[in-house]
């Protein structure tokens, strides 16, 4: 049909859809486009997962609403996607848990092109999932104590994984040492490791993808609980992976509503930039995600996490003061609120006078400078009154 189409009724259709595109970009009246620049990049996780699908939605909202541009840069990894925010190419990512890590500069951050970086939030997704341990129901395996002597996955090159892992053994009471360490090369690998029987328990996100997968299986799942009112299950949990808070997953393989998950998560994803992000960037995208969110929250399933009453204002890494200020705005930051961030952002200058002291370090190779400055940091942190929590190298 369109081969017939003749010369002037092109120019026409072209026109007609230039002029909507045109129209499309224009922002509605009297929206505020302050701080917005006409195009922004973003890195986020890889292509199909949520942390992509929700930065995309964002970007549909900025495109239709404000004309600005958003591009979404996928990263493999926590290295992929935090390098091109430190080197300017994005302005912002929609990051994970690495976060922290890359706050706290340990495991790949530890390493002397790295160290503590001064990164800030905006704003997090924080759904109706948990990120959790999950059990082969053929295990008859019920707590997390039981996974003694059991095949337990570690992934290499991801602490993400691995911590939380660990975090959930000591729930349990148990460490690495007491069960049967079994190593993938991938998150993939590692839970088809699990449907196919190789090891007994994996971590996820309750919603992630292969645990239907696991559900659908002859071996099925199960979730063991972290029950809220166990404090030394928390204690120990914490001690390994202090980004975690209590939640009731009501969403997730063998989840619903009428069967809920009494465990543990942390926000995903994160919207995150850097101390040197311009303030009026980090308060208009907090106004854009409050004031829009009617618009992308049924986008995908995570999405609903964005709302203004399910974000945590005392979390682990410090808010931007551009989006501080924003939210002191609407009226959702306190006083206490401002106590929390200030220490954390104590603990950040903690960190970067104790790296400067690693600069010109005469540590021989890579594995002894990792072990130098781990034990640097941790003397400066215990010396501010701050909990190092991570003070030995680690094989992640």
């Amino acid at each position: 049909r369109g081969e017939g189409m003749g010369l002037g009724r092109r120019i026409a259709s072209s026109v007609v859809i230039a002029s909507a595109a045109a129209l499309a970009a224009v922002p509605a009246a009297g929206e505020d486009t302050a701080g917005l620049p006409r195009a922004m990049a973003w890195s986020a996780y890889n292509l199909g997962t949520t942390g992509y699908n929700q930065a995309v939605a964002i970007g549909k909202v900025l495109k239709d609403h404000y004309g600005v541009t958003l591009r979404v840069l996928p990263g493999k990894n926590d290295v992929s996607r935090l390098l091109p925010l430190v080197r300017g190419r994005v302005q912002l990512s929609a990051n994970g848990v690495a976060t922290y890590f890359a706050q706290e500069g340990v495991f790949q951050f530890a390493d002397r092109r790295w160290g503590p970086l001064p990164l800030r939030l905006i704003m997090t997704s924080n759904g109706d999932s948990n990120q959790a341990l999950a059990v082969a129901a053929d295990t008859g395996i019920t707590g997390f104590s039981q996974l003694r002597g059991r095949r337990v996955p570690y992934v290499r090159g991801a602490p993400a994984l691995n911590v939380s892992t660990e975090a959930f053994l000591a729930c349990g009471g148990l460490s690495w040492d007491d069960v049967d360490r079994v190593e993938f090369p991938g998150y993939g690998a590692m839970w088809t490791g699990m449907v196919n029987g190789q090891v007994d328990a994996a971590y996820a996100t309750t919603v992630s993808g292969p645990t239907r997968k696991l559900e659908a299986s002859p071996r099925g799942i199960r979730w063991p609980t972290v029950p809220h009112d166990d404090r030394a299950c928390w204690q120990r949990l914490w001690a390994v992976a202090p980004y975690f808070t209590p939640h009731v997953a009501t969403r997730g393989a063998g989840i619903s509503q009428a069967a809920p998950h009494e465990g543990a998560t942390y926000p995903y994803p994160l919207l995150i930039g850097l101390d040197s992000t311009p303030p009026e960037l980090a308060h208009a995208m907090a106004r854009v995600i409050h004031r829009h969110y009617d618009d992308f929250k049924d986008a995908d399933p995570g999405a609903i996490g964005w709302a203004m009453d399910r974000q945590l204002f005392d979390w682990v890494v410090p808010y931007h003061e551009g989006a501080v200020r924003y939210f002191r705005e609407v009226g959702v930051w306190t006083e206490a609120h401002q106590a929390h961030n200030d220490r954390l952002l104590e603990r950040q200058r903690v960190l970067a006078q104790a790296w400067q002291t690693m600069q010109g370090s005469g540590a021989a190779d890579d594995d002894a400078f990792v072990a130098a400055w781990l034990a640097v940091r941790a003397d400066a942190l215990t010396a501010a009154g701050f909990d190092p929590v991570w003070a030995a190298p680690d094989a992640s």
